[in-house]
């Protein structure tokens, strides 16, 4: 769109102005986002990662006044966003996003926990902040496209900080031109590497990014300026990790439609029932599917798994020599599947892979197939995996999955997402009344549920 220049303006306008807690949809989606997260946190709350960031910072000092998730103890608003960050994305275990391409919840959620700490926020201005968060993570994503994660970027930390900052502003009810300000500092701290993948890097990205959103709201609110046009620049952040100006579209992936739907809940938010990257999710699906043939692993000649072009960009390590690798290993994975080893936690932590594991895993190859036409709800669009394995007398089974279960398309019930927070909580106890706060949020205050963290 020829001579618009008023990206950062513009949406900043549109993130102050909407209640998107009107919307039912939404406003449920939000309160299950919630609750996912803090599974996941709690999940990963007793991590080797977290408890390094946790000495790290007992020198730091500072006013204690936000929760560190799980640990009954107080830190400064940017220590707790940086370690509720890491522990919420610790497992791999917390929500992703299609449009995104990365995880919204671990990065929003532990910013705006921090920025809430020890003031007067409604539980309704909260979940819109959330929303909103969301909202403009997602739209980011399609914004910037596809380019940049596949040189390499990260997007939970390259989009999520810029994301965080603009719902720590709606949060915070900041003008304007202070949200303008906010996000240019965040989006001159965007950054993180897929190559960090499988190690204590990626989910520190999270926590990082969660933590520059908070450090930006207060530099803004110390006066401490900077540029208020980050994205419309030729060198600014959509050029520079988009490649992409003030063109249609872009100008319709960030601006048009805000407020008829809402995409934490259309498409939607894509809650985990397992430990490990969703890329593999569709290849873990089909490889238990096959693991009900009780076939003899024995008689095994190959296993071929198929994707369509780039479709495994995550999953970056084809011969993992630990569980944590294996989190982003297909391989991995659909090994575990077929010899009927569960998808625990145990299994993808900083242990050896097994023997009987890396025998089989010798036996995979993956390949790629562009005209492939997957289901047509197929999440996200165009996605597949297939297994294929072939057995030594020449007979072939093969299943193929573009749906897998916790996708939008094929959701956790309610029921099952709050098996997983339980199976999470530490005790009976904490885990009701959190349910409890979460379920009457936008009619309670924030510090309604912050104070069971």
């Amino acid at each position: 769109m020829e001579g618009l220049t008023v990206f950062t303006e513009m949406l900043a306008a549109e993130v102050l102005k909407t209640t998107p807690t009107k919307n039912k949809a939404a406003l449920r989606e939000a309160k299950r986002g919630i609750l996912d997260y803090l599974a996941s946190a709690f999940a990963g709350r007793e991590d080797a990662g977290v408890l390094k960031l946790l000495h790290a910072i007992e020198a730091e000092g500072g006013h204690p006044v936000a929760a560190l998730i799980g640990q009954n103890k107080r830190v400064n608003r940017r220590q707790a966003a940086l370690v509720n960050g890491f522990m919420g994305h610790a497992l791999d275990y917390d929500d992703v996003h299609s449009d995104v391409r990365g995880h919204p919840s671990s990065v929003i959620l532990p910013a705006l926990f921090a920025l809430a700490s020890c003031r007067e926020i409604s539980g309704k201005r909260f979940l819109d902040a959330y929303i909103i968060g969301v909202e403009v993570m997602a739209r980011l994503g399609q914004a910037v496209g596809t380019a940049s994660y596949q040189k390499g970027w990260h997007n939970t930390s390259l989009l999520g900080g810029v994301a965080a900052t603009f719902a720590g502003a709606r949060l915070l009810g900041f003008t304007v031109a202070e949200t303008q300000n906010a996000v240019g500092i965040a989006a001159s701290q965007a950054g993180g590497l897929r190559v960090q993948f499988g190690t204590e890097m990626k989910p520190l990205h999270a926590g990082f990014a969660a933590q520059q959103a908070v450090q930006s709201i207060e530099w803004t609110q110390q006066n401490f300026r900077g540029i208020e046009t980050a994205f419309d620049s030729p060198i600014g952040y959509l050029h520079v990790y988009g490649g992409k100006e003030a063109d249609e579209a872009v100008y319709s992936a960030l601006a048009e439609d805000w407020g008829k739907s809402w995409r934490i809940s259309a498409p939607g938010l894509w809650f985990k029932r397992n430990p490990f990257c969703s890329a593999a999710s569709h290849g873990a699906d089909a490889a238990l599917e096959l693991a009900q043939l009780h076939l003899d692993i024995a008689t095994i000649k190959k296993i071929d798994i198929v994707f369509p072009p780039n479709g495994d960009a995550a999953l970056i390590h084809t011969c993992p020599k630990t569980g944590e690798q294996g989190r982003f290993s297909i391989e991995y994975v659909v090994a575990l599947a077929l010899l009927g080893q569960p998808f625990t936690l145990g299994n993808f932590g900083s242990t050896a892979v097994s023997v009987e594991a890396e025998k089989l895993i010798g036996k995979m190859s993956r390949s790629y197939d562009a005209e492939h036409i997957p289901d047509a709800q197929a999440i996200p669009k165009g996605r597949f995996t297939i297994v294929r394995i072939t057995l030594a007398d020449g007979s072939i089974h093969s299943r193929e999955v573009s749906v897998p279960k916790g996708s939008p398309q094929a959701p956790l019930t309610d029921a099952e997402l709050e098996s997983k927070w339980r199976e999470s909580a530490p005790n009976q106890h904490i885990a009701e009344q959190i349910m409890e706060a979460i379920r009457g949020l936008e009619n309670a205050k924030a510090s309604e549920l912050g104070k069971w963290l």
